[in-house]
């Protein structure tokens, strides 16, 4: 457990070089500890330590360490998301990250109503464009946003990609540089009027490169909790 505060002792020393080089503010970087298929124990460990932004990819993991975690932790639902999942995490989590599609953005909003609430969403786009990913394109992402931002019951928030996993984390700078491209884009088109629009972008390979070009979270995982076993 002592390695575990090390380990994002050192994340933290990261993004604060990466804040300085690019001349942002600490507090405008949320960091993301991606906590898939890890213990309940290390991400009390590190609530107890002040954190409370956790990233989950799997609808039914998330839901067993909601129950026994507390309440003010902001989970972030950032893996691929089915429509018949909706229900079990829509009025549990902080934001979802990894809307890929028109149908689920419309089956989000619509669990959303039913329960007179709004659900914060986040654009997923496939900028590298890798047949293993889901996502929007970029070409493709103008049109399906402007139908799915009056969507009643979602409130998209901004655009989130997942790079390709590189050594050398100057490999996938130029994917974080179109998806800040596309935001611009978009607000140039007068599509998005509001005061923030977060860009979600960077793992543990690559978030160093991702605020330096404007992220806005960044999900790291392996950074912090050491590798993962799969079973």
């Amino acid at each position: 457990m002592s390695e575990l505060l090390d380990n994002i002792k050192d994340v933290e020393k990261n993004i604060d070089s990466s804040v300085n080089k690019s001349n942002r503010n600490r507090e405008d970087v949320t960091l993301i500890a991606v906590s898939k298929t890890k213990p309940t124990e290390m991400i009390q460990k590190l609530y107890d330590a002040g954190y409370r932004d956790f990233g989950e990819n799997y609808v039914q993991e998330l839901s067993e360490k909601m129950n026994s975690l507390p309440d003010d932790i902001r989970w972030h639902m950032i893996g691929h998301l089915q429509t018949n999942k909706i229900k079990y995490i829509i009025d549990k989590v902080y934001m979802i990250h990894s809307v890929d599609s028109i149908h689920l953005a419309q089956a989000i909003g619509k669990e959303a109503r039913k329960r007179n609430m709004t659900a914060k969403i986040l654009l997923e786009v496939n900028v590298a464009e890798e047949d293993t990913k889901f996502g929007f394109t970029s070409e493709n992402l103008e049109e399906n946003f402007r139908q799915i931002k009056d969507i009643e019951g979602i409130e998209v928030l901004g655009l989130m990609t997942s790079a390709p996993y590189v050594e050398n984390a100057e490999e996938n700078r130029q994917y974080f540089v179109k998806l800040r491209s596309l935001m611009v884009d978009l607000k140039d088109k007068g599509l998005y009027n509001k005061n923030r629009f977060f860009l979600s972008m960077g793992m543990t390979c690559d978030y160093t490169v991702a605020i330096e070009e404007g992220a806005d979270f960044v999900r790291v995982g392996t950074a912090i909790f050491g590798a993962r076993k799969y079973v």
